[in-house]
């Protein structure tokens, strides 16, 4: 099987680049799918390895999931049958735990695996839980086989507040609640706008979630009715690696299809830093005509410098003046990319770094007992040479694809396949901006 990259960097990368739709929407949305009775059509799905993974496994459950066209799946969730989910697919893809919702819905009861996806920290499957007990849903987990049996004795209802702010637990608490018999209310929610387009998706389809700052409310309805075709928003995450990636060369990136309200914490960030981003009637232009500088950044959820951007964040401040660091918040683990990236020649260092209060600092289920590494520090502006790399997990692997791309000489990429659970037609995009790279 190819799984590895070769990768001739030093090459000024610029150009236009059209941003594929969002994976982490494109995942939900297809779940949320099988609440219906009758078939559902989503646009602008990204035909990516996570993708491809929870069609296969929501095939397995008896629905027909299919692509008609190249970015256009035809879900159909009459044909469910099983209310257990495979353990070995589910392994593969965290979002299977969110199968909770329509499985209930449909069969009262069900067995769904612990969660799969990048080995990045700790999930906070623990407030998702929480949650889910707290609107009526009894849950289990069975520490020798590894699963959560759940069973609905009763529609969601009442009132529950997150204890800290969960994308995945806000998305799956709302789906548990379309069906409600009265009204469910979710308090301290993500923010994220995949939320956003996920509301937007089942409110055009008869669903009643109104959203007021950290505050949703659901009212119940009867069942979902699909309307139209429903065209998911494009991908800040890739976005920001391609953005990274321009600049990290020298050159420019003019993204095609991007909401900037998406990226806006983020182009603040460049700004800062001496890049210029530009409106235009052709896309959003971000290009830079003098030296980057360094400058300090820590992960929040939105609207706040996401946790996914900063792999990327790292590499180009490997080309800025001055000393960067970055603050990692949100997971417990995300800094697996750091040794690879010393592999080219990068200067990163860890700091020590405890807050007064990690309790509340962090997002994650901070623990006394264990130790954290969770800044570093890196010195720029540095020539990075070409070396072979390893890749660990989905945003590092886009980290080390466009620091190969920036650094002089050849560099080999390994496991690139878990780079492309979250990019569609990497190395055609990539080509198509000048840069020089092929797999094997």
């Amino acid at each position: 099987m190819e799984d590895s990259y070769i990768i001739k960097g030093g090459k000024k990368i610029q150009g236009d680049v059209y941003l594929s739709g969002a994976k982490n929407v494109a995942l939900k949305m297809i779940i949320a799918s099988l609440l219906f009775e009758e078939k559902v059509i989503l646009d602008n799905i990204p035909q990516i390895n996570d993708v491809k993974e929870l069609i296969h496994l929501v095939n397995q459950l008896g629905a027909k999931t299919i692509f008609i066209e190249k970015n256009k799946l035809e879900v159909d969730p009459r044909g469910l049958k099983l209310n257990k989910v495979d353990f070995l697919h589910a392994s593969k893809i965290r979002v299977s735990f969110m199968l909770f919702a329509p499985l209930l819905y449909k069969f009262g009861s069900c067995y769904i695996p612990n969660p799969g996806g990048c080995r990045i920290g700790a999930r906070p499957i623990d407030r998702i839980v929480e949650g889910m007990k707290s609107l009526g849903v009894d849950v289990v987990y069975n520490s020798e086989t590894g699963y959560y049996y759940a069973k609905l004795t009763k529609k969601p209802s009442g009132i529950y507040k997150f204890s800290k702010q969960t994308h995945t637990g806000t998305e799956l608490l709302i789906m548990l609640s379309i069906f409600s018999d009265s009204e469910v209310i979710l308090e301290n929610c993500a923010l994220e706008p995949e939320i956003d387009d996920l509301i937007n998706f089942l409110n055009q389809s008869g669903a009643k979630i109104e959203k007021n700052e950290r505050t949703i409310k659901i009212v119940g309805v009867k069942k979902l009715k699909f309307n139209q075709p429903y065209s998911i928003i494009t991908d800040r995450n890739e976005a920001v690696t391609f953005v990274c990636l321009g600049l990290g060369t020298g050159g420019w990136i003019n993204l095609k299809n991007i909401n900037p309200f998406y990226l806006d914490y983020f182009i603040n960030k460049l700004k800062q830093i001496g890049v210029s981003v530009e409106k235009n009637s052709q896309g959003l232009l971000f290009k830079s005509e003098k030296k980057l500088t360094a400058t300090n950044i820590e992960t929040m959820p939105h609207p706040g410098f996401m946790t996914d951007w900063q792999p990327n964040w790292a590499v180009l401040m490997t080309q800025a003046e001055g000393i960067s660091t970055i603050t990692e918040r949100v997971f417990e683990n995300r800094f697996s990319y750091v040794e690879e990236l010393k592999k080219l020649g990068a200067k990163i260092n860890f700091i020590e770094f405890t807050p007064s209060n990690p309790f509340d600092y962090y997002y994650f289920n901070y623990e006394e007992r264990k130790k954290y590494s969770q800044k570093i520090e890196i010195i720029g502006p540095t020539k990075l040479h070409g070396g072979v790399l390893n890749i660990v997990d989905l945003r590092a692997g886009a980290s080390l694809a466009i620091a190969a791309l920036i650094a002089n000489g050849e560099s080999i990429i390994n496991q690139v396949s878990i780079l492309e659970r979250g990019y569609e037609n990497f190395i055609e995009k990539v080509k198509k901006i000048g840069g020089e790279i092929k797999k094997v």
